[in-house]
């Protein structure tokens, strides 16, 4: 069945209950939204949020089946299977074999990563928020290996090359998401 946006919330938070997982899986939603719009699959903008709000499901519970275990519960609320395949496509090479193949799932593999990083270089402006951050600002950051070290470079960089965009082009565009959709998630944790 094709989940609702409602389910598929009720569903995360069946799952999910740090405020810091919603958060990633609020702001990767928006962000497969506008990615979805900005790359001419407005009709399918839907799908890609969902997507992008369940593509951690598993995590907080259960991170080492992560990919795996979010299957599972997906098929046991009904999700389609190209859903639950979607979602599971990000952690191709880490921890499932599923690899990213349509555009919207190498979008999720090569954005989940840096929208953290990109969350966690917002904290540390006075702003608090990624909305007066820059390519060059956030550049640096993504240099810094010893910066939001949780984030993998090599994922995001391997996203990049899926997409067939070079790095500076998924960075901005992924800042340009996130500073689009920031006002819309903060709201929802509120």
């Amino acid at each position: 069945m094709q989940l609702t946006r409602e389910q598929a919330l009720d569903l995360l938070k069946q799952y999910n209950k740090e405020p810091f997982h919603i958060r990633h899986a609020l702001t990767v939603e928006a962000v497969m939204g506008w990615f979805a719009r900005e790359l001419g699959y407005g009709d399918e903008a839907e799908f890609w949020s969902i997507v992008g709000l369940l593509h951690d499901l598993d995590f907080e519970m259960w991170p080492e089946e992560h990919c795996v275990k979010s299957q599972a519960l997906m098929r046991e609320a009904g999700v389609e299977e190209s859903m639950i395949r979607a979602a599971a496509s990000h952690g191709w090479g880490l921890v499932c074999d599923i690899k990213p193949e349509h555009e919207m799932e190498k979008v999720l593999f090569a954005c989940d990563e840096l929208t953290g990083l990109i969350g966690a270089a917002a904290l540390m402006r006075p702003s608090k928020s990624c909305s007066d951050m820059e390519l060059k600002s956030l550049k640096k950051k993504f240099k810094d290996k010893k910066f939001a070290a949780g984030c993998s470079r090599e994922v995001i960089q391997q996203g990049a090359e899926l997409l067939g965009w070079d790095l500076d082009k998924l960075l901005d565009l992924t800042l340009q998401a996130m500073q689009a959709t920031e006002s819309a998630v903060e709201a929802q944790m509120a």
